[in-house]
Order: C-alpha cells, then structure tokens, then sequence
C-alpha cells in the first residue's frame, strides 16, 4: 500500500517502515520543525499533543532522520545517560515523570550533557512543559525555555487518510461515501479511527455485508446502546 493508491492528495512519510505518516493542516507545522532540526534554537525542541495525535509516529520519523535512540522519560533513572548523550536523543512522555526525583535528576542530566556534547535533544509530552508539574526547578526551567511544536487532533482530511488506509491494510474496500462520513463522525484520534476500522470489519464479517455508509452508520449508533 502506497500512499499514491490513497484517494486524498496528501504526501506520506513512513514511520519506522510500517506505517506511512500523512500531513494536514492538523500537524503541518510540527512536521516541518521536526524535518527542520538542523536549524532548532539551541538544538531542542519539545513536541506536545494529545494521545492519538501523531506524537509516536514523528518521534520515529526523527529518530529515523537523525539516527537517535528513543528512551521513555520513565526510564531514564536507570539508563546509561552518558552513553544516550553520545548523540540526538529523543525522550518520550516526559511529563509522565513530574515529582519522581530520580528521572527527573536523570532528565536534567541528560538535556545539559547532549546539549554540551552539541547534539540535539527532542522531548514529547501530551501538554506543555509548564504542565508538567515538575519538582526540579532548574529541569523546569529548561524545559518550558525549548522550542515547541504542538499537535492538535487531527482534521477531517487527515482522519480520512488514515481511516483509508486501514480499510486498504485489512484489504476492505468500503463505498466511496463511507471514509467521508466516518472521518466527520469519529472521535478525533487514531486510536478511534483503528478501532472504528476493526468495529466495522468484524460487523461485515459477521453479516456478510459489504462496507457501506449504512454499515458504518449502524456501527456507531450500537456504541451508544
């Protein structure tokens, strides 16, 4: 599955080699500072968006543009920090670790050793850093002083992508007034568009009907029974 075979005309970068990453107003910005991290000031950046929003896929992109390592925040207390500072590191969730000192003290280390060694430092969170909660004030203040690209839930266009692609990823191929509809209904997430894909193809499966908006319609109001 390529993204040419996609009938939305949005370009696709692939995440990792398994899934194909597509760009919208809904994360245009934050694509182009992560394909833009030569030029971050002070070689860091913090990219912040809800769950579903696309965080992992760009981290993975970057890491894949870079070659850095990618170390969950929540591990950091027992990572070999010097050896993740011997290059671009990405840490994940790193509001996940607000008052747990021994990450935090790891967190800061890390930050001021890669930036010293003169590589780059990218840090993903659901909100921004001075959501975060943090006890370590000297690590707050690092944080909230990075660069931010915020990734807001994604917009019809790009829900329609991806609900496309999962259709094509099973190998169903719903009518043509179905992805349109789905992508105006659903939960803004991926997450609801996966599981909305594996409703839907489960419920075909059962009744042996084709996908079609009608289908699509009465999976969605059997949620609210």
């Amino acid at each position: 599955m390529t993204s040419r075979q996609l009938v939305f005309d949005l370009p696709a970068r692939t995440a990792l080699g398994r899934e194909d990453f597509f760009v919208s107003p809904a994360n245009a910005q934050a694509v182009a500072l992560i394909e833009g991290w030569r030029d971050w000031p002070a070689r860091k950046l913090v990219l912040a968006g809800p769950r579903g929003a696309g965080k992992t896929h760009l981290v993975h992109v970057w890491a894949a543009l870079t070659g850095a390592p990618i170390v969950a925040a929540g591990d950091l207390g027992g990572a070999d920090i010097d050896a993740l500072a011997a290059g671009p590191v990405a840490v994940e969730d790193a509001d996940g670790i607000a008052g747990h000192a021994e990450a935090e003290a790891a967190l800061f280390h890390l930050h001021n050793l890669v930036l010293a060694e003169g590589h780059t430092l990218l840090v993903s969170a659901a909100v921004p850093p001075r959501h975060w909660g943090l006890a370590l004030p000297d690590l707050a203040s690092r944080m909230e002083a990075m660069l931010l690209a915020r990734l807001g839930p994604p917009d019809d266009a790009l829900l329609a992508a991806v609900l496309a692609k999962l259709f094509a990823d099973r190998q169903l191929a719903p009518a043509p007034d179905c992805v349109p509809y789905l992508a105006r209904r659903i939960e803004r997430t991926f997450d609801a568009a996966r599981a909305t894909v594996a409703e839907i193809d489960a419920r075909a499966l059962a009744t042996g009907r084709a996908i079609t908006r009608q289908l699509a319609a009465e999976v969605l109001d059997n949620r609210g029974h």
